[in-house]
């Protein structure tokens, strides 16, 4: 067995072929970043019909090759850069780097089995994500559309317009309103077109959340049995988390989503603080779970909620002990549903346990 390792830059890649018991480079070959460049690729690897695709980065720059490769049937891996880049600094030296050392060094980690991982195939995950990715973009372009139609209505009415406006109530209160000069006729035209906007958006979003239920669906996930868990909710988090087995443990996921205090310990000092890291799209998920659930009187987060401040702890720090412990509850279920749906033949009942 072979292993190629893939440098991927944004107009070329550079393969290196390495023999896994030696780590001898067994020839090296750049590509430009086009179908035909890949066509080449494949043609210069025949040399070698027992291989292994070992891609820096595959989720990054190495994205759209790793998964070309995936379609033809080819075993591919992920390499981290920082793996490559201590492969690189113990075997060749720190200042020695070129695109096929980088490859080599990819090559190298795959072979000694170190941080890479299979590559799948995009699926609903993928799709999830660009999803929830597109819906940000819209909420975030209502929200500025909501705030110039305010500011118009706050100078064409007395008092201006509700907090909480719709669509629906922006026209009720244009219609009753009478224009007496140029400039106001001009913003009521550009009331209208930010209400047409609005709508428009309302619509989309709507169509959004109708696509994330059915992918959920096809996807075969429990998370919408959660207490505070709905389609966009669910979306977010299996979208941004992708393959949960990723992490080794819930405390590596509750690390990635921020959910995990960080511990500041010396001498005689121990404490821990709240986290700023991690995936903040995720946390904020976690955080609306878990306030929603504090919000049901029945729901086993507001019983851990009541246990968390019987214990002395603050509304704020039970609140936080409430999302830490979401987080984990929540990595299981993902973990088991692709256990149960998407992996049967992989055993990952004692990660979770």
């Amino acid at each position: 067995m072979i292993v190629i390792g893939i440098d991927p830059h944004k107009s070329s890649h550079t393969a290196t072929a390495v023999d896994p018991g030696t780590n001898t480079d067994l020839g090296s070959i750049r590509i430009d970043s086009t179908l035909t460049g890949y066509k080449t690729l494949i043609a210069w690897a025949k040399t070698w019909p027992q291989r292994t695709w070992a891609v820096e980065n595959a989720y990054g720059l190495g994205h759209h090759l790793a998964q070309w490769l995936l379609a033809l049937g080819e075993v591919v891996l992920d390499v981290p850069t920082t793996a490559t880049a201590r492969v690189r600094e113990l075997s060749r030296g720190g200042r020695r780097k070129n695109d096929r050392i980088d490859a080599a060094a990819a090559a190298c980690v795959a072979a000694m089995q170190g941080d890479a991982r299979p590559v799948d195939p995009e699926g609903s995950a993928e799709i999830l994500g660009l999803l929830d990715e597109r819906r940000n973009n819209m909420s975030s372009s209502r929200t500025r559309i909501m705030n110039q139609l305010h500011a118009l209505l706050r100078q064409l009415l007395a008092g201006g317009a509700p907090t909480s406006l719709t669509a629906a109530a922006a026209a009720a209160l244009l219609r009753g309103f009478r224009a007496k000069s140029a400039v106001d006729r001009m913003r009521v035209g550009l009331c209208r077109e930010l209400i047409a906007d609005v709508r428009r958006l309302d619509d989309q979003l709507a169509a959004n959340e109708k696509q994330m239920a059915q992918t959920l669906d096809e996807h075969g996930t429990r998370l919408r049995e959660v207490d505070g868990i709905g389609a966009v909710t669910a979306a977010r988090l299996i979208g941004r988390t992708g393959r949960p087995d990723r992490f080794p443990t819930a405390a590596a996921f509750a690390n990635y989503n921020g959910s995990a205090p960080v511990q500041i310990a010396s001498a005689d000092t121990d404490r821990h603080r709240l986290s700023r890291y991690g995936d903040r799209q995720l946390n904020s998920a976690l955080y609306t779970v878990a306030v929603v659930q504090i919000r049901m009187p029945a729901s086993a987060g507001r019983n851990y909620y009541d246990k968390k401040i019987a214990e002395g702890k603050k509304p704020a720090a039970a609140r936080r002990a409430l999302k830490r412990h979401l987080s984990d509850h929540v990595w299981r279920i993902m973990l088991a549903d692709e256990n149960r749906h998407l992996r049967p033949h992989t055993n990952q009942s004692d990660r979770a346990a």
